[in-house]
């Protein structure tokens, strides 16, 4: 299949997932409606919905959205436009083991494989086990040719020629030991954060929140940290964070806020708590699902010092200077994950 059949289907499944993100009862029958049966991919999101108590429909459906806003005819020739890359395939074949802490999150992985003219051989997450399936078995309705650049793997990964493996600190040193002799990118634990200067609007600090709290705060992008000038109003913080208040609703959310509120009061810890979300000053750059660190800085030689020291460990920072509030779960295509350009990787096989 050559490159522009490629992208071809894949702007077609942006429009696809774009429609998938809104609840049926808020769609607009049309031409995509017409052709595909929907309601079954509807009917995995509820099995995938079950399985996994993270996984709610809304959050889903949100990941869909987001995909299918991402993937656009525009898009995918600004970011494919900076590879030299072959209408052919490849011939060359690699293997995807696929973390499962937010919907979908491998999407990415496997459409950078097939667009660099690549096979994909694909290990999914235990956690994320049916919808990249269902969607990509879209693709293979549009193109029967695309199930020859995908394959879903069940048992032992075998028969690839490079490994992208994403996964945590301690994962990521069985993947070292397995996959490190050969072409890999081995992915760790990253998370994201927040740098704020005073200045910014109630707007922002409400932008934020969708920051934090989006797929329960899950996601590497999600911003588990946040840096304020030593005088920032904390207050000023609750308020912007407010809207979100139903977030504890969620009996795993609630679950995690609740051991770890017992845990730091018995500690003795200081923390600040306002019913759905724990905080409490902290140096340390990851906090526990339900709870945001907050630390503050006296000058901007502390705060650039602080980031540096954690470079390795942030994907995002997000604030005035930085990737714009609320905007931290909707990456470009060219926002890769760990800043590994990922397409560049993929080319240097050929």
């Amino acid at each position: 299949m050559l490159l522009k059949q490629r992208k071809s289907i894949f702007v077609q499944l942006g429009e696809v997932l774009k429609i998938l993100g809104k609840h049926p009862e808020d769609r607009v029958e049309n031409a995509i409606t017409e052709r595909f049966d929907l309601k079954e991919i509807d009917a995995i999101i509820q099995i995938e919905v079950r399985h996994n108590g993270w996984f709610t429909e809304e959050n889903v459906r949100k990941a869909m959205a987001s995909l299918g806003a991402s993937i656009s005819e525009d898009s995918l020739e600004e970011w494919l436009g900076r590879y030299a890359l072959s209408e052919k395939p490849t011939g060359k074949s690699v293997g995807l083991i696929l973390a499962g802490n937010i919907p979908l999150v491998g999407f990415h992985d496997v459409m950078s494989v097939v667009l660099s003219g690549n096979k994909a051989k694909v290990k999914l997450s235990r956690d994320d086990a049916r919808l990249l399936p269902a969607v990509f078995g879209l693709a293979v309705q549009m193109d029967s040719g695309f199930k020859e650049l995908i394959e879903f793997v069940l048992g032992k990964l075998e028969g690839y020629d490079a490994i992208i493996a994403t996964g945590s600190n301690n994962t990521s040193r069985y993947f070292e030991h397995y996959f490190g002799k050969g072409p890999n990118i081995i992915r760790k634990n990253r998370t994201s954060i927040a740098v704020l200067t005073g200045e910014e609007t109630e707007e922002d600090l409400e932008l934020l929140g969708a920051d934090i709290f989006t797929y329960f705060g899950l996601g590497c992008r999600n911003v588990t940290k946040v840096m304020m000038p030593a005088d920032f109003d904390i207050n000023r913080l609750f308020a912007g964070l407010f809207p979100y208040k139903d977030i504890v609703n969620h009996n795993k959310y609630a679950n995690n806020y609740d051991y770890h509120k017992a845990l730091w009061l018995l500690n003795q810890d200081d923390l600040i708590e306002n019913g759905f979300i724990l905080v409490k000053e902290d140096e340390a750059l990851v906090s526990p699902v339900g709870s945001l660190y907050v630390q503050r800085y006296a000058s901007n030689a502390e705060l650039e010092a602080y980031l540096t020291k954690h470079e390795s460990g942030i994907q995002v920072v997000v604030g005035k200077n930085h990737f714009p509030f609320g905007e931290a779960q909707k990456p470009k295509l060219w926002d890769y994950a760990d800043g590994v350009d990922t397409v560049s990787f993929l080319t240097s096989l050929s």
